[in-house]
C-alpha cells in the first residue's frame, strides 16, 4: 500500500493549499449536499453528512456555506442537481484508475474525463473493469512522532479498528467502510488527543504497478488534472512510484 500511502500524505499537504484558494469548498459543498439529500439533514443521524461537515470545518468552510448546502441537499432551498458517477480506467502502464464524480451534467464531465485520459496516454474504459482491484476501506492517519503506538492501536481496535500499521512517519489506522463504524474510530482516536493528520473513506488497491521514468510523470499529471477538475469528488490508482518522484512532479 506504499504507492497510496506516499500519494495520499502529498495530496493532504496539497489540499492545503487548494482549501486557501477556495478549490475544496466546491467538492465538500457537493458531498454536502448529496449526503443531505440521501440521508436527511440531521448529522446525529446521518454518518455520511457528519463526516462531510467534519471535513468542511477542517478546511475552516463558514458554518453558513455548511448550512445552505445542507438545506439545498434536503430541498429546502433551490439548488442544482447532482449525480454521483465513477469512471474507470487505465493510466500509463496499466495502472487502474477510478474516478468519483458529482456531476450535473454527465455527457459534459465524460467527455472531459475521457479528454484527460487520453492526454496522458491513459484509457477510459468500461464500467467494472478496474474497480475489483480495489477495496474499500476507512483509513485515518496519525502523525507517528511522539506517539505511543501501543496505546494508539488499543484506542483503535476497542473503538472497531480492523487494523493498524506505520506508514512514512505516520500510523494508518484502517476501519469498515461504513461511515458509522469509520467515525466510532475517528472519534475515539480524537478524544484521546492523537494528532490525527487526514481521515477518509478510500479505495485501497490490492496490488500496485511499480512506476518510473517518464510513465510515473505521466501518472502523476494524469492524477493532477484529474484531481482539479471542478466535477472529480476523489481519483484512486494502484501505481506505486518513488516518493522522490511524485515530490519533484507535484511539487
Amino acid at each position: 500500500m506504499s504507492g497510496h500511502s506516499k500519494w495520499h500524505g502529498i495530496k493532504h499537504k496539497k489540499a492545503k493549499v487548494d482549501a486557501a484558494r477556495g478549490r475544496i469548498f466546491t467538492r465538500l459543498i457537493r458531498e454536502i449536499t448529496i449526503a443531505a439529500k440521501t440521508g436527511g439533514g440531521d448529522p446525529d443521524g446521518n454518518p455520511r453528512l457528519r463526516t462531510a461537515i467534519q471535513a468542511a470545518k477542517g478546511a475552516n468552510m463558514p458554518s453558513d456555506n455548511i448550512e445552505r448546502a445542507i438545506k439545498k441537499g434536503t430541498g429546502e432551498l433551490p439548488g442544482v442537481i447532482y449525480e454521483e458517477l465513477t469512471y474507470e480506467g487505465y493510466g500509463p502502464g496499466g495502472v487502474a484508475v477510478m474516478v468519483m464524480v458529482t456531476t450535473d451534467n454527465k455527457n459534459r464531465t465524460a467527455a472531459e474525463i475521457r479528454k484527460l485520459f487520453a492526454k496522458h496516454g491513459s484509457n477510459l474504459g468500461e464500467s467494472g473493469c478496474v474497480g475489483w482491484m480495489f477495496e474499500k476501506k476507512g483509513i485515518i492517519q496519525v502523525e507517528a512522532k511522539g506517539v505511543d503506538e501501543e496505546a494508539l492501536l488499543s484506542a483503535a481496535l476497542e473503538a472497531g479498528a480492523d487494523d493498524m500499521r506505520q506508514e512514512e512517519g505516520t500510523f494508518e489506522i484502517l476501519t469498515a467502510p461504513r461511515e458509522k463504524e469509520f467515525e466510532a474510530v475517528r472519534a475515539a482516536v480524537a478524544r484521546r488527543k492523537f494528532p490525527i493528520a487526514s481521515a477518509e473513506i478510500t479505495m485501497v488497491p490490492q496490488s500496485t504497478v511499480k512506476l518510473d521514468g517518464k510513465p510515473a510523470e505521466q501518472m502523476l499529471r494524469l492524477m493532477e488534472e484529474l484531481e482539479d477538475h471542478d466535477d472529480v469528488q476523489s481519483v484512486y490508482a494502484n501505481f506505486d512510484i518513488p516518493e522522490s518522484v511524485m515530490v519533484a512532479v507535484t511539487g
